[in-house]
This record gives structure tokens, sequence and C-alpha cells, in this order.
């Protein structure tokens, strides 16, 4: 047993945390995600294919053998979208980017959304973060205006041509609005879920930027992140949400800033 740890390196050390992080960074990105039940499907696979070489079953053992022999070419094909996120997320700069919003505006955000709600008004808002969003929103109108309750509201309301599309937050401010959103392509969606809904998903697939959504049928106010929905139950809720993704990592940006000042 000695003998382990005489043969034992500080860089043994160093790898074994480097492959913890790794692993633990992967299980952040796919929790919550349709990516949990695709790793237990291939977990199952692989089971079968060790189960298989102990009772000598020769033909599914070969099925198997031959599946998992191109097994980084499926894990590329299924994960595509989470590795895309996962590459976006390791080419991001350590210091904050200033794309996310302020506490008061994120006060208007959220009246506006209990406002639309009780009127029964749909409405898709997508707040950039470190993702650059100009892909998705050549189909929309540049607007570049102040963000307030006053201008979300009129951009939704029905009689508005922009209403049926997603209205685009950056740097504090209603940079683009009518945009048209990529739909998830997530078969195990509730189908309860209608087209908002299905686009915001779909867009916190390939990015981090958050959609808020409010549904016009049920009166529902969600969060979408990294391709899961919550469901909101008051402003309460809503607010201390938003609190902690927005308002808490700027304040995490800020000691890093601080410190380097101080240098």
């Amino acid at each position: 047993m000695l003998d382990i740890f005489n043969y034992f390196r500080w860089q043994d050390c160093v790898d074994i945390l480097v492959v913890a992080f790794v692993i633990h960074q992967l299980i952040t990105i796919i929790r919550g995600t349709r990516s949990v039940q695709m790793v237990v499907g291939l977990g199952i696979l692989t089971l079968g294919y060790f189960l298989a070489s102990v009772f000598d079953l020769a033909t599914f053992k070969w099925i198997m053998q031959t599946f998992l022999s191109s097994i980084l070419l499926i894990i590329i094909i299924v994960f595509q979208h989470d590795i895309r996120r996962t590459l976006i997320s390791v080419g991001k700069s350590p210091f904050h980017k200033q794309t996310d919003v302020a506490e008061k505006e994120l006060e208007e955000i959220i009246r506006t959304l209990f406002y639309l709600a009780k009127r029964r008004i749909g409405a898709l808002i997508v707040i950039e973060r470190e993702t650059n969003l100009g892909d998705f929103i050549e189909s929309g109108f540049e607007l570049d205006a102040r963000l307030t309750k006053e201008l979300l509201i009129s951009i939704f309301m029905p009689a508005s041509p922009l209403h049926d599309g997603a209205v685009l937050i950056s740097v504090g401010r209603v940079q683009h609005a009518g945009c048209i959103l990529p739909l998830t392509q997530n078969p195990y969606i509730n189908k309860r879920y209608g087209t908002r809904h299905r686009a915001a998903i779909g867009l916190t697939e390939e990015t981090d930027a958050v959609v808020l959504v409010v549904s016009e049928e049920t009166q529902e106010i969600s969060i979408v992140r990294h391709g899961a929905l919550t469901t909101v139950e008051d402003e309460i809720s809503l607010t201390n949400s938003l609190k902690a993704i927005f308002i808490a990592k700027a304040g995490h940006s800020s000691s890093w800033k601080n410190w380097l000042n101080k240098r």
C-alpha cells in the first residue's frame, strides 16, 4: 500500500483535480437537459456489452462492439448542441463582459412581465449574456432604445406588428424587436408548450442567453436557461431568480476588477 504513495507525484494530484473539474463541469452543463437521458442510454448500452462479455453472448457482443466502436462519432452527433455550448463556455473571458442588465432594468422587465401576464398578453424577452446573438437578430428590427416598461408593453400589445417576435435586450437596452428564434428539436418537450416556449428553449440550447416567456393561455411566466424551462410562481420568486443570475455575477466580476485595480 505504501508503494503507491512512493510513486505518487504532484503531477498525478494535478491530473486528478483537472479530470474531476472537467467531469463536474460536464455534469453541470447537461444537468436538467435531455442529454442526461442520452448519457443514461449510452451507459445502459455499455452495461449490455459488459454483460454480453461475461455471459459469452457472441452475437449480442458483436452488435454492441460494432456500435461502441463508433462511440466518438456518435457522441459528437448526439451531443452537438452541448459540445457547442461547452466550447463557447471555455472560450469565455474570465472577466465579466458588460452585457448584463442592472437592478433597475430588471425591475422594469419584471413589472412588464406581470402586467402582460395579468392581461393574457404573450411575450418573449431575450437577455444577451456572453454569447453574441448577432446570428439570431437578422430577422428583427433594430431599435437601440432605453429599456422601459412602457416600451416593452407597447411592443407586445396584439395590435403591434412586432408582438409575435422576440425582444433582444443587450447592455441594458432594447436592441432589437420582432426577432425570430430557432425552435428546439427536443422531442421530449411537454406538448402544452407553444411556439414561444419552444423558441426560448431552442435559443438557450445554443447560447448562454436568458429568455423570459409569458404564456397568453396560462398566464405563466417562465425563465429559460441552458435549454431548461422553469416556471415562477410570483413576483418575489422571479426577482430572486433574476438577481441570482445577473446581480450576483456582476458583484463577483466587480471583485475581480477591484483586485486588478489594486495591483
